[in-house]
């Protein structure tokens, strides 16, 4: 993918557009540098903690080992505690609040480097939508190890260190799929836990998740736009999205502009007309019917109630 790694001593804050929040891309230590690193906080820097809303162009996996405080995640807040893990995706806002004592470890990394394992994309998704996830003692160790694990392999950059780094983020990844939602039974058969059995590690996306990708998108587009783009046709899409999510396309492309909608309310300082427009509306008065009957509540509102938890960015400082 292009522009998510910068070379270094590049300023990590990619322009973003006007009235959106920064973007942090992945910054690499030199030329030919896999795009991944891990640590604690303290060693990947201040923006580790950042609590200014902000953005990143690559995948984020938390694991907190101390402390305490608030993960705040495109509209909602997560208290954080030890034994606690879970996977930022890019495009996601977020930011740090109420720390006390808070320290973890991290792993960054970019799409690309997972091009041995394209399975661990869909995975990550899955995780990033449980958001935190809690740990038994015994998970807890086991994924600190890992963590540091990867780690000491950027430290070192023994040779091979790339193809270890990518073996021990699959397992993690792997593994951490695996871990049921809260009161969940175990799943026998050892497969990651999923929507309707979808793919396993390794296989291509299935049809519903390729659909799901392209409504996670900035790009407007209709059922008919999306079929297209997958090969299809409009019917055999409704059909598969349906029996894998039990919700419609279209059901679906409307939660995910109103999902959008309320990102940029909540985390910019756009005017309605301009937030419209960057969900796919050419008529703001149709847009707020849209937003009232999505929501309960009209634009105006929502920024109202959402404003003094999370305020507006001013794009044109450049120390987020």
């Amino acid at each position: 993918m292009r522009n998510t790694t910068v070379a270094p001593g590049t300023p990590c804050l990619a322009p973003p557009r006007p009235g959106e929040p920064p973007l942090h891309r992945l910054e690499l230590a030199g030329p030919g540098t896999v795009p991944f690193a891990a640590g604690h906080f303290d060693e990947l820097g201040p923006l580790s903690r950042s609590d200014r809303p902000h953005r990143h162009t690559f995948y984020e996996i938390v694991h907190i080992v101390a402390g305490s405080g608030t993960h705040v995640v495109d509209l909602a807040g997560h208290a954080v505690r030890p034994r606690r893990l879970a996977v930022v995706l890019p495009g996601q806002v977020h930011c740090w609040q109420d720390q006390r004592g808070l320290d973890g470890a991290l792993a960054l990394f970019t799409e690309d480097f997972l091009v041995d394992h394209p399975g661990d994309r869909a995975l990550l998704r899955r995780i990033g939508q449980r958001c935190w996830i809690d740990l038994s003692e015994a998970e807890h160790e086991r994924t600190g190890r890992l963590m540091a694990d990867m780690a000491a392999e950027c430290r070192q950059r023994a040779p091979g260190h790339e193809s270890v780094l990518r073996a021990l983020l699959h397992v993690l990844i792997v593994r951490t799929a695996r871990l049921p939602p809260p009161g969940a039974r175990a799943d026998r058969s050892g497969e990651p836990f999923g929507p309707h059995g979808s793919a396993a590690p390794g296989a291509p996306p299935t049809l519903a998740e390729s659909f799901i990708r392209l409504t996670a998108g900035p790009v407007a587009r209709s059922v008919r736009e999306c079929a297209q783009e997958l090969g299809v046709t409009p019917g055999h899409l409704t059909r598969t999205v349906r029996a894998a999510t039990g919700r419609t396309p279209g059901r679906l492309l409307n939660e995910a502009r109103a999902y959008r909608a309320q990102r940029l309310l909540a985390h910019t300082g756009l005017p309605v007309r301009q937030v419209a427009a960057r969900v796919g509306f050419t008529d703001p008065a149709y847009f707020c019917r849209f937003f009232r009957r999505e929501t309960g509540t009209s634009p105006g509102e929502f920024r109202k109630h959402h404003s003094s938890r999370l305020p507006s960015i001013d794009p044109g400082r450049a120390d987020a």
